[in-house]
């Protein structure tokens, strides 16, 4: 890398940095939840507004590793008999029909093509597993029952979710094949409990060993330094598979879950120094990604209504549901807000899209501010509607 390039870089991390901490400032004013005000700047920040920072290939890295840190460190709060509950199975499957079907109908409705269509229905199956869980997060709601339902469920619905673009793009190019889908569920799903079983009995045992070592107590960072080596080892793997890169972290982080050690420093305190700068970039890059300058009047009347269906259907397929299942009313509720936000999931799949030239600009623009949307609706719900007093109560502690 030459010197000329070297003060680009830095300086697209000082700013994204910078306008984190104004998203913080941001959401303290308006009275919402950090994700929230981060999301907000990056958009008044981007190309839409003020153009002081573009989606550069840096910024699409850093985020990256931000989503896959964020999940990282919300594996923590969770077990593997938490992910593996049949009823989060029912709510998973349940929650991408409604929203694929919905999405389908009411874009031919609006005289959109049938793989135009289909596109757009794949990406209203999305869940953004890292918002919702940041949310919950920040409102010191992670051990709750509905908490680990939207996550368990929102685990499942994100592979479902892939696994339903690859069935739109095999149906899209002509190549579609019950052989084909048969191979791809079974390659998902089994690659999942593969990396979980080697990540409780295999990389757990040795990290325990490690700690034991002459080598950690004289450095103690280095049992963390591997665990996330792990983490995004998973990640990568994850990713190599057809699967989001995320769900690998997660499951590296629920892995290494309850860990005791003894001379190294602790790995889920180590992860949270961590996402606490890329998680936060990662949000302002949600914003930073809108450009509301390809917007018309026929493009924002399709962006309120597929953002309106995109939570209602979750609402309907995930909380329906839920409340069918046993959990009350609010639980259901929130359950159902909870799967609603599609953040990067869904762009992902506007992207693919959008390079195999089966949806236009008008599509993939509706499809990114939809996702932002629902992301910022949902914290807004949680906050001043469902869990009011709870976040009052947070603050407190």
């Amino acid at each position: 890398m030459s010197a000329g390039i070297l003060p680009t870089v830095e300086l697209q991390m000082t700013l994204l940095l910078f306008f984190a901490l104004a998203g913080y400032l941001l959401a303290s004013r308006i009275n919402q939840s950090a994700v929230v005000g981060e999301i907000l700047l990056g958009l008044i920040v981007g190309p839409s507004v003020l153009g002081l920072i573009t989606y550069t290939e840096f910024v699409q890295a850093i985020a990256g590793l931000g989503a896959v840190i964020l999940m990282f460190v919300i594996g923590f709060e969770f077990k593997i008999k938490d992910l593996t509950n049949v009823n989060y199975g029912i709510l998973g499957i349940i929650g991408i029909i409604v929203p694929w079907i919905g999405g389908y109908f009411v874009s031919l409705a609006f005289g959109f093509n049938h793989e135009s269509a289909l596109f757009i229905g794949t990406a209203l199956t999305a869940t953004s597993i890292a918002i919702t869980a940041n949310v919950l997060k920040e409102m010191c709601l992670l051990d709750t029952e509905f908490a680990k339902a939207i996550i368990g469920t929102a685990v499942i619905d994100d592979i479902l979710s892939l696994l339903a673009l690859s069935i739109t793009a095999d149906i899209a190019s002509g190549s579609f094949s019950i052989e084909s889908l048969a191979f791809i569920i079974i390659k998902q799903v089994g690659f999942l409990i593969i990396i979980a079983v080697i990540g409780l009995f295999v990389i757990s045992k040795m990290i325990v060993r490690m700690d034991r070592s002459p080598i950690a107590k004289k450095y103690p960072e280095f049992v963390f330094i591997f665990a996330v080596m792990i983490a995004f080892l998973f990640a990568a793997l994850s990713e190599f598979i057809g699967i989001s890169a995320i769900i690998g972290a997660f499951i590296a982080g629920v892995s290494f879950n309850g860990i005791n050690l003894i001379h190294s420093r602790d790995i889920a305190e180590g992860a949270e120094y961590l996402y606490i700068i890329f998680a936060s970039i990662f949000f302002v890059s949600l914003g930073i990604l809108v450009d509301l300058t390809a917007l018309t009047g026929p493009v924002l009347l399709f962006i309120a209504v597929i953002t309106v269906l995109a939570i209602i259907t979750k609402v309907i397929g995930c909380g329906i549901p839920a409340r069918i299942l046993g959990y009350s009313k609010r639980d259901s509720l929130a359950i159902g807000f909870g799967m609603s936000p599609r953040g990067e999931v869904a762009m992902i799949v506007a992207l693919l899209g959008l390079n195999l030239s089966l949806i236009g600009q008008d599509i993939y623009t509706s499809i990114v501010v939809m996702s932002i949307l629902t992301t910022v609706i949902t914290p807004i719900v949680f906050r001043n509607w469902l869990f009011k007093k709870e976040v009052a109560e947070c603050r407190l502690e």
